[in-house]
């Protein structure tokens, strides 16, 4: 969701994820790829890829780099100014705060119109958690959230993110199969009615250090399944999935057809793709967007240490290039 800063504390602890991950993500994303790919439609038949998987002619011609911008990534006074940016460094996403959005569904209408960028999710924004203890929180959370989901029907969004709860949100209910089992039932509601407003629900696994609950894509993805509703599904964060997954190829594939979204940022400090030197390497995780056959935005949620005006479209040509390669 809306990044945090880690502090100096937060990283020593999970610095050694970096290594640990270097090492496991070899092995496991080999494995994921010899065990799913043959599962997956969207890699297609023998003709269309070659015997190993790792390589790039296994990947699904469907596939797509869709770059999205959260509303403070390109510099500017304004949505237009934002969006001339956006257009001249090709980046054919927008992705909104979800707080007052009913608000602005006119607006960013007229500042996208005759453009080549489209709304791709809405982060966020509701009120309330959805596994609080308090029948009245839980109920605030599913008014706001139907506000914004009407909203981002209205602006042909692809969905909106949703976390079922922060660390910091309390009284909360136990980790319990009956609490997933409440989840599921709410999210059948939501995504219902999601589904009536031509777009879906989100799911977004966090870190533990942001959200205990729901941690890795392959824990949102399997939510999904068991709900069984077209408008309701996940999407991972690289930087997230940087604490929480030991192998980004990996993580992306479990997610499957129920992945809707993601989100990228530098692997160290939540900046800029590049900022954070050679940690901000994607390629595996691209490769197994592009197994999938992925063609839904990769969005940029994340911080900034230099000039926006140039250091963006470094970010942009990194991500463009590192697609290349996977």
């Amino acid at each position: 969701m809306l990044y945090q800063y880690r502090d100096n504390l937060f990283l020593k602890e999970y610095g050694m994820a970096l290594n640990r991950r270097k090492f496991l993500s070899t092995s496991l994303g080999s494995v994921a790829a010899a065990g799913l790919t043959g599962t997956l439609s969207a890699c297609g038949g023998a003709e269309n890829k070659k015997e190993a998987c790792g390589q790039k002619s296994c990947c699904s011609s469907k596939a797509e780099l869709k770059i999205s911008f959260q509303e403070g990534i390109a510099p500017g006074e304004n949505l237009n100014e934002k969006f001339d940016f956006m257009e001249k460094h090709g980046v054919v996403g927008f992705e909104p705060w979800g707080g007052g959005l009913a608000d602005r569904v006119t607006e960013i209408k007229q500042a996208l119109n005759g453009r080549n960028i489209q709304v791709s999710a809405i982060c966020a924004g509701f009120k309330g958690f959805i596994l609080s203890e308090d029948p009245a929180v839980r109920k605030e959370c599913m008014d706001t959230m139907k506000e914004i989901i009407a909203a981002a029907g209205e602006l042909n969004s692809v969905g909106v993110i949703i976390v079922p709860a922060f660390n910091n949100q309390v009284p909360v209910m136990p980790h319990t199969q009956a609490t997933r089992d409440f989840l599921c039932e709410q999210f059948t509601e939501m995504g219902s009615f999601a589904q009536q407003q031509g777009t879906t629900v989100i799911l977004e696994p966090l870190m533990r250090g942001e959200a205990f609950y729901l941690r890795q894509v392959a824990d949102a993805a399997s939510i999904c399944r068991d709900i069984n509703n077209p408008g309701v599904r996940c999407m991972g964060d690289f930087w997230h999935m940087t604490w929480e997954e030991t192998s980004d190829m990996g993580a992306f594939l479990s997610g499957g057809d129920y992945l809707q979204h993601v989100h990228i940022a530098s692997r160290k400090r939540r900046s800029m793709p590049g900022e954070d030197g050679n940690a901000d390497n994607y390629v595996e995780g691209f490769r197994g967007l592009k197994m999938l056959g992925y063609d839904k935005h990769v969005s940029f949620e994340c911080g900034c240490q230099g000039d926006r005006a140039v250091v963006v479209p470094e970010a942009v040509k990194l991500i463009r290039e590192q697609w290349e390669q996977a």
